[in-house]
């Protein structure tokens, strides 16, 4: 991934063209304001300040994504540049999540949640989104079409901006001031000529004599990729026939009864990339007034549909058995059934599995509406030190409707079970009438809104010997609320899928912050930030940040940040009602066959919010006698204490089995004899994170050759990742995702006036199984990409990822296809272009 992390040099030398005419991060309008020699000195506002300021350096490690870097790459969505970065680990849902991503798209930075990331557009929170009561932000949301650059602000922000931000800053700026009309067209598909992507945008923008008004359309389709389809698929068995079985028996053909042998390929109906379908329009504006009063706003909404498919529905019931007095509400064992030892259990009742592929796979769908405004004054007082003052309000709001086609009613599954024994026990396909009987189409529907109001002042307070005393202050009210609907059927327990209860709530939150930026003296600045926030939830909050610049020479500058941050708890986490998740986990006692195992989920309203403190500490290396070089290296660490979590079920499971004694066997519900009938994972403030890392990056451009060259790397080596006392550090698993050592970026380009052509890779290092020990090989991905100039109107770009089709590694106990589709490349080598044209 072609990025750059932001320097002391590199900034001044070829950013600060670009941010000083589109950055606007918090809200507050970047205005000019009038130097000693009365000329007008450009301000510009950085990711993680709220200050205005002359260039764009600050203490925090900052890294820049250029809407030209994510065009060349064959980028179609946020979420796949984003977590194709280093920094990036865990496993972010995204268009390779199948099970359980209701279609959204996110972003993991550090590996440490979602949740914990916070998404700004042009600096103001954008509506979490989604199926419903969410708590982050759904990439699909964003289009790629609108993107100028992403800036990514890597150390903890909860003073800057609130809630959300443990993890760092993910901010979206988005294409203003443009002039003109553009018309892109893009396109991919895959070497096994499946999974197309295809985009369509056109931008339209003007100028007047007081702003600009830049508007624009996109709409992008994206096809699936079946999991079977690639020859490197193993079968994923499961012991769900599609002829049924009982107590582990299935008829031999002969009128008698025999184990079960093989299982159901799954893999035969489920995706590696998931299909989806986007609509977007967007709008920007800029208008100055006489009273030299500028209104900015920006306007966005995304229809999405997408789809997941899976294998038709794994159905378990328990029958009752019969006896002499019983009535028809149960099943009668025949002689060949119990001498082929199927039996009742203590209960007196029988397990009956079925793969009900009579009735079809399994088809989410979601179609879902974001909608976001957003919009703010600005202007200057009327004071000799040039303060400057804002307000702004932005309103989000979105709404998703959900089924899930060839669901099945268990109450009817067991009712048709005892009413038409022979046929569901002989193994033969089932009746249109009996399929029709217990299958329905599931439906739910949910949403997000977010009110947010703020204002601000900021500029300068005063002078000292090495320069000025700038500031920042602000108060802030935000609203936020939420809704889940499952379908009746689930909410009253009927359904062969996890039962779940409804969610709806809301809270809100007024906040006051403070930043001030001190000169001690020529060469070392001071960055202080203080914040406090009080919830209608869970009560107050506050949170600091201290950051500290020192040129130690022209060429070298060394930073650091200290701060500590905060995560409310969600509305789901809040007011979720109990629901149920089908995890992979391995039963000790042997009782359960599958590696998906139900877990009910529980939430609490009395939870607290997460507490954090966060470190970095780097130098900036720009030297002189190379010109165009510059090198970074930060280190960083993040704890979170307080945390809202879930406790490993596994590791509960594997603690019961060892002592039945154990304070694990309460916590989970897990009965006597490993009955895990009521596995509980219930949300809790005792979990905690710890992680550490370096994060390096080289950046140079120079000229050899007759031609312009650029080269980048980033590397991330994570020296440590731990969550509830568990080292996860170059681990990988199916439920957490990958926590890799070393993750390196190569990027080299080499071109001329009108053509480039660009090299890069991609390496994910050798890891350590979670559940088996065993290693876990490393991949490299190379990709190629080229754009050409035709002519000032007509731009083509093409190119190849994975161009050596590299197959994803084996992970044992994998979510999808035996590996980690979230982590790896299952999709392989595809092919892309594009064509630009502007009038």
């Amino acid at each position: 991934m072609s990025s750059v992390t932001l320097t002391a040099k590199a900034i001044r030398r070829s950013l600060f063209a670009v941010a000083a005419t589109s950055v606007a991060t918090t809200g507050l309008f970047s205005s000019a304001v009038i130097a000693a020699d009365d000329e007008k000195v450009e301000r510009i506002e950085v990711t993680g300040s709220r200050i205005q300021r002359q260039d764009m350096e600050t203490a925090s490690p900052v890294t820049v994504i250029s809407a030209e870097a994510i065009r060349a790459e064959g980028f179609t969505s946020v979420d796949e540049l984003l977590q194709a970065q280093t920094s990036m680990a865990g496993a972010a849902l995204g268009s390779s999540s199948n099970n359980g991503s209701d279609g959204v798209a996110q972003v993991d930075l550090r590996g440490m949640g979602s949740q914990r990331t916070l998404v700004l557009l042009n600096g103001r929170r954008m509506v979490n989104s989604g199926s419903g009561a969410d708590s982050s932000v759904d990439l699909n949301s964003i289009p790629v079409a609108m993107i100028a650059r992403v800036e990514i602000l890597k150390d903890g922000a909860s003073a800057v901006y609130g809630s959300d931000a443990i993890a760092g800053v993910v901010n979206i700026i988005t294409k203003k001031d443009f002039e003109g009309f553009q018309l892109d067209l893009n396109g991919s598909t895959t070497s096994e000529s499946d999974g197309e992507t295809a985009e369509i945008s056109g931008l339209y923008g003007f100028n007047t004599d007081s702003g600009n008004y830049t508007f624009g359309a996109a709409y992008s389709k994206r096809e699936g990729v079946i999991q079977s389809d690639r020859d490197w698929t193993e079968p994923g068995y499961s012991s769900y026939l599609p002829t049924g079985s009982l107590d582990g028996m299935v008829q031999d053909g002969a009128g008698g009864w025999e184990e079960r042998s093989t299982g159901y390929d799954y893999t035969t109906s489920s995706y590696y990339q998931t299909p989806n379908e986007r609509y977007s329009l967007f709008a920007n504006m800029v208008q100055e007034f006489d009273n030299d009063i500028v209104l900015t706003a920006d306007a966005l909404y995304t229809k999405r549909k997408s789809d997941q498919q899976l294998a038709p529905q794994p159905a378990s019931v328990m029958l009752d058995v019969c006896d002499s007095d019983s009535d028809s509400s149960c099943v009668t064992l025949t002689d060949e059934m119990t001498e082929a030892g199927i039996s009742a259990d203590e209960t007196g009742r029988v397990e009956y599995r079925r793969r009900i592929t009579d009735a079809g796979a399994r088809i989410y769908s979601q179609d879902t509406d974001t909608f976001r405004i957003s919009a703010g004054l600005a202007g200057e007082l009327d004071i000799n030190n040039g303060m400057n003052w804002d307000v702004a309000y932005t309103y989000g709001k979105n709404e998703a409707e959900s089924s899930v086609e060839n669901s099945i009613n268990a109450t009817n599954l067991s009712e048709s079970i005892y009413a038409n024994q022979d046929a569901w026990f002989s193994g033969d396909g089932l009746t249109t009438e009996i399929v029709d009987d217990i299958s329905y189409t599931d439906h739910s529907d949910g949403g997000n809104e977010q009110h947010v109001f703020s204002a601000g002042l900021n500029g300068d307070l005063f002078d000292v010997s090495a320069g000025t005393v700038a500031f920042a202050i602000g108060a802030e009210y935000r609203y936020e609320s939420g809704y889940y609907n499952p379908d009746p059927v689930t909410v009253a327990g009927d359904s062969t899928a996890a039962q779940q209860d409804a969610t709806d709530g809301n809270y809100d939150v007024i906040s006051v912050f403070q930043e001030v930026s001190v000169p001690f003296t020529d060469k070392l600045t001071g960055e202080f930030a203080l914040r406090y926030d009080d919830y209608s939830t869970f009560g107050k909050a506050s949170t600091w940040k201290v950051g500290l610049t020192y040129e130690a020479t022209d060429d070298l500058m060394l930073r650091g940040v200290a701060a500590t941050g905060f995560r409310a708890p969600s509305i789901s986490e809040l007011y979720g009602g109990d629901s149920g998740s089908y995890d992979y986990l391995e039963d000790p006692w042997g009782n359960e066959e599958d590696s998906q195992i139900l877990v009910r989920y529980t939430s609490d309203e009395d939870l607290q919010a997460e507490e954090s403190d966060s470190y970095t500490a780097g130098l900036v290396y720009s030297p002189g006698y190379v010109e165009g070089l510059s090198l970074t290296v930060d280190y960083w660490r993040f704890k979170v204490t307080n945390a809202i979590t879930r406790l490993d079920v596994q590791a509960g499971l594997d603690a019961c089995y060892a002592d039945a004694s154990s304070s694990s066997c309460e916590t989970f519900n897990i009965g006597s004899n490993g009955d895990l009938s009521n596995l509980t994972s219930s949300l809790t403030n005792v979990g905690s994170q710890d992680t550490s890392g370096i994060d390096f990056n080289l950046a140079y451009s120079f000229s050899a050759l007759t031609l312009d060259w650029k080269i980048n790397n980033d590397t991330t080596y994570l020296l440590n990742f731990e969550q509830e006392g568990i080292d996860y550090t170059n681990m990988i698993d199916g439920n957490f995702g990958a926590y890799a050592e070393v993750r390196n970026n190569f990027n080299v380009q080499a071109g001329q006036d009108d053509w480039n052509v660009m090299y890069s890779n991609r390496y994910i290092g050798e890891m350590e199984d979670l559940s088996t020990g065993d290693d876990v090989d490393a991949v490299l991905y190379h990709n190629i990409a080229g754009t050409y100039h035709v002519s000032e109107m007509i731009t083509l770009s093409a190119g190849v990822k994975n161009i050596t089709d590299e197959e994803p590694s084996s992970v044992s106990n994998g979510s999808d296809g035996g590996t980690v589709p979230e982590v790896y490349d299952t999709v392989g080598r595809q092919y892309y272009g594009g064509v630009s044209v502007k009038f």
